[in-house]
């Protein structure tokens, strides 16, 4: 095992940098990366995922490319045009509804967002459940004069999204209420939601994924957890094998680390991703690499997430308020 520290260039949701633990099996490398507030019982699943990439073979693909959106984070107009004119991608995901942001510096951001792309551009976002039902109608609403793909996580229940979706035109997507393979199906009996985001991590692996996304039998998103290139190939091994991609996923996350684990990173180009999985470079991870006391700490939330597995702590639901 191989712990790792790399800075995130714009902070993201609280976060400045990521963490985990890489685990190299007979099939690959894995990474156990979860976010630094989540509990065992949460980081069970991350770690599943991560053995699973180890020890057992991903599904085979049915495409060789994965269309991918630009990932905006909370920053300025300027800045947010800037990203998305410099990254080929013609759909881009902005983050709104930020602690300590207003709705001005989201129209700002949404707008400038809007221009970058043009007309034809693909423009969705992301309030992760932060909104009530009656900000998160105002606020469509007001932004939609951009043209909206789609509203990921508006709220943050699942009523309460239901309630939403019969207010406003633009289709709604499930990301951090959709955790278990029974989720799907409050979704489905709540009507809660037009299209489903998935996460290889906090679901436990791609196999574990891919059920989730037949019991949703809604569009999917697959998306990223913010992670290196190794979990990023999770996903696209998920979006990959998915027998039809009708969206751009949200995997081009790697241009938001200050850094790699691996020689030839999983970045877009021409607004997609290739279907490979990039092994783990030496001189990549010797720049990242923890060691000593920073290191076990990590070694130790791997340990107390294999404790909640074994104890069957680990197959509850994720503490939603924290998720990203």
């Amino acid at each position: 095992m191989r712990a790792f520290s790399i800075p995130l260039r714009t902070r993201f949701r609280r976060v400045d940098r990521r963490e985990g633990v890489l685990i190299e099996g007979p099939c690959g490398w894995g990474e156990f990366s979860p976010f630094p507030e989540y509990p065992p019982a949460v980081c069970a699943r991350w770690l599943a995922a991560a053995r699973e990439a180890a020890t057992r073979p991903w599904p085979a693909p049915v495409r060789d490319r994965i269309p991918v959106n630009v990932t905006v984070p909370a920053i300025g107009p300027e800045q947010a045009h800037a990203m998305v004119s410099a990254s080929g991608c013609a759909t881009a995901k902005v983050k709104v509804a930020d602690p300590g942001q207003g709705p001005a510096e989201d129209l700002a951001r949404v707008e400038a967002v809007r221009d970058a792309l043009g007309s034809a551009g693909r423009l969705r976002i992301d309030a992760n459940g932060a909104w009530d039902v009656d900000a998160a109608a105002s606020m469509i609403r007001e932004l939609d004069r951009f043209d909206l793909e789609y509203v990921e996580q508006p709220c943050a229940t699942l009523e309460e999204m239901a309630r939403l979706r019969r207010l406003v035109d633009v289709p709604l997507a499930a990301d951090e209420s959709v955790r278990t393979a029974e989720d799907p199906l409050r979704v489905a009996g709540l009507e809660a939601a037009d299209l489903v985001v998935l996460k290889v991590q906090p679901l436990g692996g791609v196999h574990a994924a891919l059920a989730v996304a037949e019991a949703a039998r809604l569009p999917v998103v697959v998306s990223s957890a913010v992670e290196t290139s190794i979990g990023i190939a999770a996903g696209v091994a998920l979006a990959a094998a998915l027998p039809e991609l009708p969206y751009a996923c949200g995997l081009g996350t790697v241009p938001l680390l200050a850094g790699d684990v691996v020689a030839d990173p999983l970045t877009p180009v021409g607004g997609a991703l290739p279907v490979r999985r990039p092994p783990v470079d030496e001189t990549a991870l010797a720049r990242h690499e923890l060691h000593g006391a920073a290191a076990r700490r990590l070694f130790d939330r791997l340990a107390a997430a294999e404790r909640a597995d074994r104890s069957g702590t680990g197959a509850g639901p994720p503490d939603e308020a924290a998720d990203r």
